[in-house]
């Protein structure tokens, strides 16, 4: 379904859109997870990502983020975007405080 969202929205400039990545409360076997080892609700999934920013000589300077990754975004912020009835977020890429490393992405559920 992101896939649609993908293709139906291209952001411009730096702007990248992500879905928010949902913290699980229970286990696959049903167990109810403490808070202490949920994944960040502040955690995204990027979707689509915009060319870049021109500095001043007009030059571009594409974005560093690629579809696919996890990002930590602020709590507050983002313009919340509706499509197909799924919820997105878009964000400038210096509004981000960070990325997931490769290796850190296995162990956070980023399938949402």
């Amino acid at each position: 379904m992101a896939n649609n969202a993908a293709k139906k929205f291209i952001p411009l400039l730096d702007r990248i859109l992500v879905r928010k990545i949902t913290p699980e409360i229970t286990t696959k076997s049903g167990l109810y997870l403490p808070d202490s080892a949920k994944n960040p609700a502040n955690t995204a999934k990027v979707i689509a990502v915009g060319p870049g920013k021109r500095n001043n000589n007009g030059e571009l300077i594409p974005t560093t983020l690629s579809v696919g990754d996890v990002v930590f975004v602020p709590e507050y912020g983002g313009t919340p975007l509706k499509i197909d009835n799924e919820e997105f977020h878009v964000y400038r890429e210096d509004e981000f405080i960070g990325k997931m490393s490769k290796e850190g992405v296995g162990s956070a559920n980023v399938g949402n």
